[in-house]
């Protein structure tokens, strides 16, 4: 008979670490997986349908045209995405999973970095899906009125709308890494998107030396250019400038704040 025992315990010391892309995938499967999210996330697709049906029912002949449709749609995804990106990361939070997803993936960057990820896809796809939409819309609607289908949106257009509603879903992610309150995130982004950009508004209109800085200092401003192309190289500039106030610095104090705050 063996003196020694086998021992039946794995070898910790040689476990391989979780692939980053299997994090993401369950980040996506989270944000789909409870009735809310599943929901809010249904409710892009039914919000750009019923937009496309409003137009194609509302709008006059001589306007149809793809642009509509898809300035129609823009609206409320711009402020749709920007929610999904708050739950994303406040449902750690909201629905006390954190200490189980920390505990799991000790590594709490990986868990927000995926979380960045899975949100920009599920953007940058609804964006798409919302897009597809518009074109069906655009070509029923034309049909419909008996107008010749223009088609005004051009490929960089595409891409400078698509950026854009990224930079404003990241500022909702942003939201949610620093305040970690689903309401309360909510709330700071609807204060950034409307009241705060009303206040920068009345400020240039009253002082001239104000409306001068506005570009470098307004990221919402700075980023709604990029909604009419083409953006000259002044305004990226802009846009560089106040994204790093108002995005790159806040992200990186609530990324901080989350991987030293006690996870209960």
């Amino acid at each position: 008979m063996s003196a020694v025992a086998a021992d039946p315990r794995p070898a910790v010391a040689g476990a391989s670490p979780i692939p980053f892309a299997r994090i993401v995938k369950v980040e996506l499967r989270k944000m789909f997986n409870t009735r809310s999210g599943f929901w809010l996330m249904a409710s892009i697709a039914i919000i750009a349908l019923i937009a496309t049906v409003s137009v194609i029912i509302f709008a006059n002949d001589s306007d149809m045209g793809y642009g509509l449709f898809a300035t129609v749609i823009g609206f409320p995804m711009a402020i749709l995405l920007p929610i999904v990106a708050i739950l994303s990361v406040t449902s750690e939070w909201s629905q006390r999973t954190g200490l189980t997803t920390f505990t799991l993936i000790p590594h709490r960057g990986q868990v927000i970095s995926a979380k960045a990820v899975a949100s920009i896809v599920v953007g940058v796809v609804s964006m798409l899906l919302a897009f597809a939409i518009g074109a069906v819309g655009n070509v029923v609607g034309s049909t419909i009125a008996g107008v010749d289908i223009v088609w005004d949106v051009a490929f960089s257009d595409f891409l400078l709308i698509i950026f854009a509603n990224v930079l404003g879903l990241l500022v909702g992610f942003m939201l949610g890494v620093l305040i970690r309150n689903s309401a309360g995130a909510i709330v700071g982004y609807f204060v950034y998107s409307f009241v705060l950009t009303t206040i920068f508004e009345v400020l240039a209109n009253v002082a001239n030396w104000f409306k001068t800085i506005r570009p470098w200092i307004d990221f919402n401003f700075a980023q709604g250019k990029l909604f009419d192309a083409p953006v000259t190289g002044k305004e990226w500039a802009n846009l560089g400038t106040s994204s790093i106030i108002w995005l790159v610095i806040p992200l990186i104090i609530g990324v901080w704040m989350v991987l030293r705050s006690e996870v209960k």
